[in-house]
């Protein structure tokens, strides 16, 4: 009996600290959060959308779509005409669109897609090659440079 009280104050005190370990926010989520954050200040959209078909992304499962991280940018004024393209070996492949972006480089890891419409240029993009946000700069002046061209 004297030992049953200790037990249940061992068992008490493990599911609290079990509780309060499994609060901690991984540090996975944590740099994409703090990512997000920082492609927000320098004016990037990011936001996680359904993986649309034609961007060829597999599925989650049978019946369930996958969601992938879009980064835009807004052109106020801008009147783009619509795009798409698939990246294949690092190069555009035109889905739809003007035949001048058709096997345009580009630099950027992890891309999956691209398009644009009305006043907005995006890509779909896997936050999971670049957890330390290098490559935002690069990715805001090359989706500039895509409205421009």
């Amino acid at each position: 009996m004297e030992n049953t009280g200790i037990w249940v104050a061992v068992i008490i005190v493990v599911f609290l600290l079990g509780s309060i370990f499994g609060l901690r926010v991984s540090p996975r989520e944590k740099a994409i959060g703090m990512m997000r954050d920082k492609a927000r200040k320098m004016g990037l959209h990011p936001r996680l959308v359904k993986a649309p078909d034609w961007t060829k992304i597999p599925m989650a499962s049978e019946s369930r779509a996958s969601m992938v991280a879009y980064y835009s940018i807004l052109i106020p004024n801008a009147q783009l005409q619509l795009m798409r393209a698939l990246v294949v070996e690092q190069k555009l492949q035109l889905v739809y669109g003007d035949e001048k972006f058709n096997n345009l480089p580009i630099e950027l890891k992890g891309v999956y897609a691209i398009d644009m419409q009305a006043n907005c240029v995006g890509l779909y993009w896997n936050e999971e090659v670049d957890l330390r946000a290098s490559q935002l700069d690069d990715m805001k002046a090359f989706l500039n440079s895509l409205a421009e061209i």
